[in-house]
């Protein structure tokens, strides 16, 4: 096909949000985030607050009291966001094309999960301050995983193997 200089240009048509969205690396990155922040916290759990509240005595007043406190709090936000990047991160890797759209939608499939998951205002201990700061960090994590996705997958390149560093390769 050949360029013709008089033929009118073609219009240039938007594209859609969800142009170029593929549902499966966002539902398997929302269900790896699940996993990982499960896992994180149980890790965390396992190994920093159980044995400073086995020591105390009574063992789910002390774990329910840290989990409550200020430090409790910030340490499942981070950890939360965490797993969140992670599945950002494989969603965004998987998908191999808009990076950061995918990785911020397993955020909001995140966001979404964390409203079916998380219990009425009146059994839930934690405020509901934390609670909108939680779900607020929840899209930059995801995004911030897309990105670095992104960055993984140009510097091993497009064909999934590390660029050469012999010389005349």
């Amino acid at each position: 096909m050949q360029y013709d200089p008089h033929a009118p240009p073609k219009p240039i048509e938007p594209t859609g949000f969800f142009t170029g969205i593929q549902l499966r690396p966002i539902l398997t990155g929302a269900v790896i985030d699940f996993i990982a922040t499960f896992a994180l916290v149980t890790l965390y759990y396992v190994y920093y607050v159980a044995p400073a509240a086995g020591a105390a005595g009574a063992f789910e007043e002390a774990a329910a009291k840290y989990w409550a406190s200020s430090d409790g709090l910030v340490t499942s936000l981070w950890l939360g966001s965490l797993g969140t990047f992670i599945g950002g991160f494989y969603a965004a890797y998987k998908a191999g094309t808009l990076e950061m759209k995918h990785g911020a939608l397993v955020g909001l499939a995140s966001i979404i999960l964390g409203l079916f998951l998380t219990p009425s205002s009146s059994e839930s201990q934690t405020p509901e301050w934390f609670m909108a700061l939680s779900f607020a960090a929840a899209i930059p994590a995801g995004a911030m995983g897309g990105f670095f996705a992104e960055m993984v997958k140009g510097a091993i390149g497009r064909n999934g193997s590390p660029p050469s560093t012999f010389p005349g390769r």
